[in-house]
């Protein structure tokens, strides 16, 4: 079985949850697509939801093919989101951002009443911390962001030539080790103008893990 049919087993498990009259958060990325064409594809047989998107590009594949995406700037709390993920291990700790959509995906994710990650089998790991750390920064504080993050053990490399659809830039993290996720989203949290990070420790339900054409559910407690 290849990735991408990995990639599509797991959208299909997890858009099976979505319900008649769910407002529904649409992630970004790779495997995040798979969900919203598995989702146009029940909308276009008769299902009834709306959605908020969290990213431009994902928005439009979604009013592309039918779903009606509501701004979320209006919608205060959602029903169900469902969402890649760069890395995420039996906890259901999470890395994501590498498609620049971490912050509207982490305001959007803590919105749902639940969270869905879905991923190929390569995302799973026994414990976070080998892929890239994305953080969402302010352009007006780059240096000291950057300097600030490297002060807490990253490597550093600022995306060129990109910015997210918030207009601010993204800084890849490469930490050698992450013997303390928690107390590394404080900190990153902690800096005036990291205004996001892709760590995700307390957001995911559930996941729906596709490797070799066998879809793996992990569910929170």
């Amino acid at each position: 079985m290849s990735v991408e049919n990995d990639k599509r087993l797991a959208a299909a498990a997890a858009v099976d949850e979505v319900r008649d009259g769910m407002i529904v958060g649409l992630g970004t990325g790779s495997t995040a697509a798979f969900a919203i064409a598995a989702l146009v594809a029940r909308v276009r047989a008769g299902l009834a939801i709306e959605a908020v998107a969290t990213s431009e590009a994902s928005a439009a594949a979604a009013c592309a093919g039918g779903i009606a995406v509501r701004d979320f700037a209006d919608v205060a709390q959602i029903d169900l989101a469902i969402d890649g993920a760069d890395e995420i291990d039996d906890r259901l700790w999470a890395i994501k951002g590498a498609g620049g959509a971490m912050l509207r995906e982490k305001a959007v994710a803590a919105a749902a009443r639940r969270m869905i990650v879905i991923a190929d089998g390569s995302k799973r790991a026994p414990a976070i911390g080998a892929a890239k750390l994305p953080v969402e920064v302010l352009p007006f504080a780059r240096a000291f962001v950057v300097a600030r993050l490297e002060q807490l053990g990253a490597a550093v490399t600022v995306r060129e030539g990109y910015l997210t659809d918030n207009g601010n830039l993204v800084a890849d993290c490469r930490f050698a080790a992450m013997p303390d996720a928690r107390a590394l989203a404080a900190a990153i949290a902690a800096i005036p103008g990291a205004l996001g990070h892709g760590l995700f420790l307390d957001e995911v339900d559930a996941a729906y893990v596709a490797d070799g054409g066998v879809v793996t559910r992990l569910e929170r407690g």
